[in-house]
């Protein structure tokens, strides 16, 4: 009978936020598969429990992976853990997770801190609903591509980031987004832990001068409704009639649905655009 794959959550600051089945599992299975073992066994120490420990990590999720798979088809429990929060997150623990998909080995989420949801639900930025993002990449023309393809995201947004690229990524983003709110979270249940509320302009001008430092979490507002009906105004106000219903029609549409469509817009009657458009 195949062992199982338990994913624990573990602290991402405050060691007191670990909870009590996450330590059940912990000492309960054969083997801790770590993002950083040396690190892992610094929370363990702290637990006081003994387990064996194995590194898996980015670059060596391919071999590990199989190892892995192998034994916990041999019957051998095993709990993946991240440096720090929920394993396959924006984290290599995705791919193992695939890979028991596909080999029938069950995966037991155990719950506990994430630090994109903390650093959402205290960020002064709509909940109701919102996409994570992840890290930007490091090359420029896909982080811009990435950012681009969320121009017009009217869901709250979620954003990892290290402090080296903070900068360069707040510009990118002021670029693509225009001046939008922004909380940015660090240090979430540590000491230091602080939620700067502004927007991008200021978070900008802030770290210009404070240079920043430690892990961030970027929560974004999305995009305004109003702020794209006034964006497809700026589309055919300085239009006429007569080339407002070609833009429509340009655009795929049938004559009668782009003088309706420019009717709508212009918030006059559609005789009055036919009337005009015929003329």
């Amino acid at each position: 009978m195949s062992g199982k794959l338990y994913l624990c959550a573990t602290p991402i600051g405050n060691l007191g936020d670990i909870t009590y089945r996450c330590v059940e599992v912990l000492q309960s299975v054969d083997l801790i598969a770590a993002e950083d073992t040396r690190r892992t066994l610094g929370l363990l120490n702290h637990l006081n429990i003994e387990k064996p420990l194995t590194s898996y990590y980015e670059h060596n999720r391919r071999e590990k992976g199989e190892f892995l798979i192998s034994e916990m088809k041999n019957g051998k429990n095993i709990a993946l853990v991240s440096d720090a929060g929920t394993p396959a997150i924006s984290d290599p623990g995705e791919d193992l997770v695939a890979l028991c998909a596909e080999s029938g080995i069950d995966v037991v989420p155990v719950p506990g801190a994430v630090a994109g949801i903390n650093a959402l639900i205290a960020s002064g930025i709509s909940t109701k609903r919102f996409t994570f993002e992840g890290f930007l990449s490091v090359n420029k023309r896909s982080r811009n591509e990435h950012l681009k393809s969320l121009e017009n995201e009217e869901r709250t947004m979620i954003f990892y980031e290290a402090p080296h690229k903070l900068m360069a990524t707040l510009r990118d983003m002021y670029t693509v987004f225009g001046d939008r709110r922004i909380t940015l979270c660090r240090e979430i249940t540590k000491i230091h832990e602080e939620f700067f509320r502004t927007t991008l302009k200021g978070a900008i001008a802030h770290y210009e001068e404070s240079p920043p430092r430690g892990e961030f979490v970027l929560i974004i507002e999305g995009k305004s409704p109003m702020d794209k009906e006034a964006e497809k105004a700026q589309e055919w106000q300085n239009l006429s009639i007569s080339e407002h219903v070609e833009m429509y029609i340009g655009r795929g549409m049938t004559e009668k649905d782009a003088l309706k469509a420019a009717a709508k817009d212009r918030g006059v009657s559609k005789r009055d655009i036919y009337n005009e458009y015929k003329r």
